[in-house]
């Protein structure tokens, strides 16, 4: 059995479809969506008329979350340019996506903990706002006592894989459209993967166990990074071109 893990596309409808295509190239049909679907000043219609196409088993992300929630003048800036691009029908979409999901009866699927969708599961933050590996027993805290061989996050946009001690396999695919992001919350700090590719995730379960695989898809991301930098969002055009928030030059 194969299931695709894809996550935090935030409107990035090029990086999308390269990463359908490759999991469609690898002959997966199952796939399984973390949220963040839309927030972004790139192409949210174009995107969510994809997802609801395809119609993949789907969890809300914080963003999602806040699209439908809050009032569009208290929106940030990516929140409010996705929603001036949505019809009624992509909000009702969006309403409709669960905080957390079972799929298959083994898997959990939620965006950033069961708990939360805006609390970091694998990643912690040193005091200085340094983006790292969470500690194990943390790691293990968050679970929340969560009983699924494996446990499917997102929000960081980092890929990573950790397998607890007697304890499931915690998977973050990383993100197919957003590869980098400063946030305030809960101190300030930047996300950063260093490469401008689109990332998912493959989990595979041979003899009863499962792992996962991590995929790099490159795409047309200066096309996308020109069409933020038109809209006014440097530091977007800056992480799609290259997967870090500062120019290139600095």
């Amino acid at each position: 059995m194969q299931i695709a893990v894809i996550a935090d596309i935030h409107g990035n409808d090029l990086a999308l479809e390269a990463v359908l295509t490759d999991i469609e190239h690898h002959g997966i049909t199952d796939i399984v969506n973390l949220g963040d679907h839309l927030s972004s000043p790139l192409n949210a219609a174009c995107t969510v008329d994809i997802l609801m196409a395809r119609n993949f088993p789907s969890v809300r992300g914080n963003h999602d979350r806040w699209l439908v929630t809050l009032d569009p003048a208290d929106m940030g800036r990516s929140d409010r340019a996705a929603f001036d691009q949505l019809s009624s029908h992509h909000l009702e979409w969006l309403r409709s996506l669960p905080a957390t999901l079972i799929y298959h009866d083994e898997i959990l699927l939620c965006h950033g903990t069961p708990e939360s969708d805006i609390d970091y599961w694998l990643e912690d933050l040193t005091p200085k706002g340094i983006v790292h590996m969470a500690d194990r027993h943390l790691i293990r805290e968050r679970l929340a006592g969560v009983d699924f061989p494996v446990v499917l996050c997102a929000h960081t946009h980092v890929a990573r894989m950790v397998r607890l001690p007697d304890g499931p396999l915690i998977v973050n695919p990383g993100s197919v459209g957003c590869q980098g992001y400063y946030s305030d919350e809960p101190i300030p700090h930047k996300v950063e993967t260093g490469s401008p590719d689109a990332s998912y995730a493959i989990l595979t379960k041979i003899n009863g166990k499962w792992d996962a695989t991590f995929r790099r898809v490159a795409y047309d991301h200066s096309a996308m990074a020109s069409l933020a930098r038109e809209r006014g969002r440097e530091e977007w055009a800056n992480v799609l071109e290259t997967g870090w928030l500062d120019p290139a030059s600095s």
